[in-house]
């Protein structure tokens, strides 16, 4: 976190501020700054806040709640139907989209290619009139490889099929209007902008209503129950200013940075593969192949050279299953039994590259000797 950002969270901890759904004058204070913050987030996310047709945030505990209040809320009590989804999307839809398949909806996977890009010109044979939402990823949080969501939103708007875009991994790291987009809803989440754990959004085109997944409480027009949480708000507010502030100069650094890493590894490691290298690509992140080497071994011996890395999400590092990412894209079993993912941010300097390169090197080298 931002020490920007832990400033103001600090402050409106000590402001007095109290549920903003109650109605005495402290209450009503209290929701002027809440839907203050909501609305100066909306336009930041490139959403409408004006005219007959504004848009909608709905206020969430992070990226995989947002998730799943548009893959569920849009499918709850209509009966026979079916969702579209693609197979490098992150655990909080794959892994919800798999449940609803076991309680009756028909989950139907748009293909990527060998870049991690999904097949736009197969999404036309999957959608019917039992379709409910579309779900695609904005950038890979694996590869970083950015996907058609214009296309694919172009594409479905006159099937009236509403389209989600996970733009957890995007959002602070490249320019992204939800306008502009043209999907129906966006998820975001604060803690990927330098910002506070424990918030995020679903940002909702206007007429757009998904069922609510929760109950008990009126709150947010009945969307998401539960009383708000102003400084955790205010909070993501204050990183997502910051983020858009400098944005330019932040997505440069981290592009430059990143391809310094590559270079760097690939010139030392001829036989190194930067997965998704020749797609559009997020600056801050890459996935790295050492075909040869085991994944598992490889992150565990970086992790006590001090550098920190991970074979897949953070939300499914856990696991020793091989990248589901990395197999949709059809790469080969060395290259995925030896790849890791490597995250830079506005905060990463070359300093931090130039050591990191000599751990990481050093940890092939002796890895490679067992």
């Amino acid at each position: 976190m931002l020490p920007e950002v832990a400033e103001v969270i600090y402050e409106a901890n000590c402001s007095g501020y109290v549920n903003p759904a109650s109605q005495h004058q402290s209450g009503q204070r209290t929701r002027r700054v809440l839907e203050d913050a909501r609305e100066r987030i909306t336009k930041l996310l490139g959403g409408e806040t004006t005219g007959m047709s504004p848009d909608r945030l709905v206020l969430t505990s992070g990226g995989t709640e947002s998730n799943n209040l548009a893959l569920r809320g849009f499918c709850t009590g209509s009966g026979d139907a079916n969702i579209v989804v693609s197979p490098i999307e992150h655990p909080s839809v794959l892994e919800t989209a798999q449940q609803m398949g076991r309680f009756g909806v028909e989950v139907r996977r748009l293909p990527v290619d060998c870049s991690g890009v999904v097949r736009v010109d197969q999404l036309r044979d999957l959608i019917d009139d039992r379709t409910r939402v579309v779900s695609v990823m904005l950038g890979n949080h694996e590869t970083g490889v950015l996907q058609p969501i214009t296309e694919i939103a172009r594409i479905t708007r006159g099937t009236q099929v509403p389209v989600h875009c996970d733009a957890v991994q995007a959002i602070g790291k490249i320019p992204v209007e939800f306008r502009k987009l043209d999907v129906d809803a966006l998820s975001v989440s604060a803690h990927k902008l330098h910002g506070p754990v424990g918030v995020g959004g679903l940002l909702l085109r206007t007429g757009i209503n998904p069922m609510p997944i929760m109950t008990g409480g009126f709150q947010q027009q009945g969307f998401r129950p539960g009383t708000e949480s102003v400084p955790l708000t205010l909070g993501f507010l204050k990183a997502l200013e910051l983020s858009v502030d400098r944005l330019a100069e932040s997505e440069r650094a981290m592009r430059s940075l990143r391809d310094s890493l590559e270079a760097q590894l690939c010139s030392a490691i001829p036989s190194l593969v930067i997965n998704g290298q020749l797609a559009n690509r997020l600056p801050h992140t890459t996935n790295i192949s050492f075909p040869g080497l085991n994944r598992q071994a490889i992150v565990l011996a970086l992790d006590m050279s001090g550098v920190a890395c991970s074979t897949g999400s953070a939300c499914a590092s856990g696991s020793s299953e091989p990248s589901s990412v990395l197999i949709a894209m059809g790469l080969e079993e060395a290259v995925i039994e030896g790849s890791i993912r490597i995250s830079l941010s506005r905060l990463t300097t070359m300093a931090d590259i130039e050591l990191a390169v000599q751990r990481i090197l050093r940890v092939y080298k002796s890895l490679q000797q067992r």
